[in-house]
């Protein structure tokens, strides 16, 4: 398992630029990291290390192991960022997106990503009445989504 990102995130507004922040930073771009971060750019969700090993393993013959291991060095370089719903496998997204914090459906599993700062007044409301400093970006707010609620969460009228 990684441990948070340790690099500042990197603004890569597409893959070209994700590719030139490995080269500027000195790393190979290898066939596997080049696959995972086209597989993260194509992808509206995140992803886990199991689901990129899936889609890559067949092209480059990497394993679980060394998309952990990949994964791992593109979060210190701050392309890649992780967080976790609960006790299941770390989910992986780009970041510097904008979009890094989530939303967990704990019923259907569904994974909504909010801008960085939708969150702003709940943080806020914390550290008035509780003087807390929240952090969102690790750990999602698990819940029910709209669907898993029911008619009302929806705004309709049961019959």
């Amino acid at each position: 398992m990684t441990s948070p990102a340790t690099g500042a995130p990197i603004a890569a507004p597409d893959l070209a630029a994700a590719i030139g922040a490995l080269r500027a930073n000195g790393l190979r771009v290898s066939a596997t990291r080049r696959l995972m971060l086209e597989s993260l750019y194509a992808s509206d969700a995140p992803l886990t290390a199991e689901q990129l090993a899936a889609r890559i393993g067949g092209q480059t013959g990497a394993d679980v192991a060394s998309v952990y291991r990949n994964l791992e060095r593109l979060e210190q370089l701050g392309l890649v960022r992780h967080f976790h719903l609960g006790h299941s496998a770390g989910l992986y997204a780009r970041a510097g997106t904008g979009a890094r914090e989530y939303l967990v459906c704990e019923s259907c599993q569904a994974v909504r990503a909010l801008d960085e700062h939708a969150l702003d007044a709940i943080r806020d409301r914390l550290r008035e009445e509780f003087g807390w400093e929240a952090r969102f970006a690790h750990d999602p707010i698990v819940g029910l989504c709209p669907d898993c609620r029911g008619p009302h969460a929806r705004g309709e009228t049961p019959q």
